[in-house]
């Protein structure tokens, strides 16, 4: 069984999505077993994986014995291991959050749920650029429907939006993919990596087209400026166990590049090496400096959580971009912290929505909430974690990040990050000025958390100060996992040339790592 475990993470939600799909007239409390009991095993099957990614063995599953760089291949290692778990870990507590009554609004809600999170764990671990491409397109076509789960113009139009984008991103995806196949003669990503360094100058350019392409492609999952506009509307009108479940998707843009510019067009490819790092720490700082404008210009909580998301993803673009190990640890640090927060974030704005009637979520004077003191506590925890302010996770993560800044690019790191925060910080405190302390007056009414809302939001916020008690052995696993990164002869060995003493099963291939 141990050996199949690396594709337990894309079958698990297959098969849950399909039952769940198939028996589509049964009863929400059916769907929500099934679904349920399907991410409890998902969040088992995430931790074992990374105990075994622990060892520092790089492992790939062949399917169908087709052994690479010619078939398919899941592989698994530190950075994989980690973000299965944090995507297993994020969608519990959303679909937790939906079976309070959300998941009724529209239909399919726990089919498509369960089939994005097949998308977004096959992009995590697939080792081939064309299966990246599948598996991004599985997520994106659930998510064009749960983005309108429930209907709404709101909803129609951002969907609408993101659509037509993300429509353009994959047809330059296929334009990508058929460059490099055209240029290497593969899209396994570790024989890509093989070739790119030895490749002729007339090869070449066409080469850093296709792998600029892919880049720009990738910018646009992980919502770098300047193709991030469509992030803080769609985000907000979604429903909040989707909004929840969306804040991993822009870290799939960001794991791609991490993996394609560290692995294929890293500091090994030759004339290519690194030609991606000036365009990300450019758009890296971009985005932050917008995202944090974009805070204070905020009207609503969960506008002003969109562009806290975005936020994070300038903060993880640039470190992305910072050469060495200690940067990538501080990265891979800050990285699940930030989401898990950001989507408890969004769960808690439905909550004051609810309590707050017609006013909503908007940062207007209202009547009084039925909860303030659960409801001001989990707010006062989430901004300060996200916003970075000690003790929380997030004043670790940032703090990190801006020790490993190399001397010539702390003026505009520093400079920026801090103003960002103190804008992020005066956002957070205009919002909660007026949420719980500026009410007008009238009775406090509207429905209460409930113990599956509470339980979920509360546990997805408790990140924050979780991660900060968990730091040490937190930085432990994300500084071997960085070593990993920087070294990705390790990985080319552990595909390619495949020790045949570890050979498990038919299917199963694992290499220690040298």
């Amino acid at each position: 069984m141990m050996d199949h475990l690396l594709v337990m993470p894309i079958i698990l939600p297959l098969f849950a999505g399909l039952a769940i799909l198939w028996k589509r007239d049964a009863s929400a409390r059916f769907k929500r077993l099934v679904s349920l009991s399907a991410m409890v095993l998902l969040v088992a099957v995430s931790v074992a994986l990374v105990t075994l990614a622990s060892d520092d063995t790089i492992r790939y599953y062949a399917l169908g014995d087709w052994q690479p760089p010619f078939g398919i291949v899941m592989v698994l290692d530190r950075l994989s291991a980690l973000m299965v778990l944090l995507t297993s870990v994020l969608a519990l507590f959303a679909g937790l959050y939906a079976c309070a009554g959300q998941d009724e609004e529209g239909s399919n809600f726990y089919g498509l749920f369960q089939l994005q999170l097949m998308g977004i764990n096959g992009a995590f671990m697939t080792g081939d650029l064309f299966n990246l491409f599948v598996f991004f397109e599985v997520l994106l076509i659930a998510s064009y429907a749960l983005l309108m789960h429930g209907g709404g113009k709101a909803r129609t139009q951002s969907g609408l939006h993101y659509v037509a984008l993300n429509l353009a991103g994959s047809s330059l995806f296929l334009i990508a993919l058929g460059v490099l196949y055209g240029t290497l003669g593969t899209l396994n990503m570790a024989d890509m990596a093989q070739k790119v360094a030895t490749l002729d100058t007339s090869s070449a350019g066409l080469t850093m087209a296709a792998g600029l392409l892919l880049l720009t492609v990738f910018a646009l999952k992980s919502a770098m400026l300047p193709l991030y506009f469509w992030l803080p509307r769609a985000y907000a009108a979604a429903p909040a166990a989707v909004a929840a479940l969306f804040a991993i998707m822009t870290k799939v843009g960001i794991y791609a590049i991490l993996r394609v510019f560290s692995l294929i067009f890293g500091n090994h490819a030759g004339a290519l090496a690194d030609m991606a790092s000036p365009w990300i720490w450019w758009g890296g700082l971009a985005t932050l400096a917008l995202a944090a404008v974009g805070c204070l210009s905020a009207r609503d909580m969960r506008t002003l959580v969109s562009y806290l998301v975005l936020v994070s993803v300038g903060t993880l673009l640039a470190a992305a971009s910072l050469p060495g190990q200690q940067s990538l640890s501080a990265l891979l640090y800050y990285m699940p912290q930030t989401t898990l927060v950001t989507g408890g974030l969004f769960l808690l704005a439905d909550l004051i929505d609810d309590q707050r009637g017609k006013a909503g979520a908007r940062i207007v004077k209202s009547r009084p909430l039925r909860q303030p003191a659960l409801l001001g506590t989990l707010f006062f925890i989430g901004m300060a974690g996200i916003a970075g302010l000690p003790p929380f996770s997030g004043a670790i993560g940032k703090a990190m990040i801006l020790q490993a800044t190399p001397e010539g690019a702390r003026v505009w790191l520093w400079s920026i990050l801090l103003v960002a925060g103190l804008c992020a910080i005066v956002a957070a405190s205009r919002a909660g000025s007026t949420f719980f302390w500026r009410s007008s007056e009238g009775e406090a009414s509207g429905p209460l958390a409930g113990p599956a809302r509470g339980i979920a939001t509360a546990a997805l916020i408790g990140a924050a100060p979780l991660l900060a008690l968990l730091a040490g052995p937190i930085t432990q696993f994300t500084d071997a996992t960085a070593e990993q990164l920087d070294h990705p002869a390790r990985y080319i060995d552990a595909i390619l040339n495949p020790d045949p003493e570890n050979q498990a099963m038919p299917m199963s291939n694992s290499e220690e790592t040298p």
